[in-house]
């Protein structure tokens, strides 16, 4: 089953309603004990990065998920901010993320080529996959998705990057490393397209 990890930030019954109107068995988990039997995880999140990781650490999955993930190998999708956390760090924070995927957070404001824009980049963007990826089935050409961040993941490894977008620079819009993906986007909230992706990311 798809646990949802449900740690304060999110929007968790988005997910769970996209997941059950696809007849995929999904639920939230708010404690360790609720993430057993994870055949793939959702990290979800928006707001701030330190915020993000005061909240998962209080909320007692840490370690449960750092095992599943790293240990039994769950694939683990974050998203937004969760996908944020999946970082060694953030320019918006002082916390270490969970470096899961090698690379660091930055501001819009300090890439030159976006800095006279408008943050949050908020709205409907082109999300263009880097290579083929199951992820990505059906997604290869016309895909836009809902975004609204001020900071983008700077992967360490162009290998990391999964697909790009572009606000002034092009910038990783989803990452990946063995089993864990993060999406800068909300799929929940980017109708098909989003739904197409949650149903990828389910039948990994």
């Amino acid at each position: 089953m798809i646990k949802i990890v449900d740690y304060g930030l999110g929007n968790i019954s988005a997910f769970s309603n996209m997941y059950k109107r696809m007849n995929i068995p999904a639920a939230a988990a708010k404690t360790a004990a609720e993430l057993d039997g994870a055949s793939k995880i959702i990290l979800p999140g928006v707001g701030a990065f330190d915020h993000a990781m005061d909240l998962l650490d209080a909320s007692g999955m840490r370690a449960t998920l750092e095992a599943l993930v790293c240990d039994a190998r769950v694939p683990v999708l974050g998203i937004c901010v969760g996908m944020q956390i999946l970082a060694d760090g953030s320019d918006e924070g002082k916390r270490p993320g969970l470096g899961w995927v090698p690379g660091r957070v930055r501001a819009f404001k300090d890439a030159p080529a976006a800095a006279q824009l408008p943050t949050p980049h908020m709205g409907w963007n082109d999300v263009a996959p880097a290579a083929p990826h199951a992820l990505f089935a059906g997604l290869e050409t016309e895909a836009r998705f809902y975004f609204l961040h001020s900071y983008f993941f700077a992967c360490a490894q162009a290998g990391g990057v999964m697909a790009t977008s572009t606000y002034g620079v092009d910038f990783a819009c989803a990452v990946h490393r063995d089993n864990v993906y993060g999406v800068q986007f909300h799929p929940e909230k980017s109708h098909h397209h989003g739904a197409r992706l949650l149903k990828n990311f389910a039948e990994l």
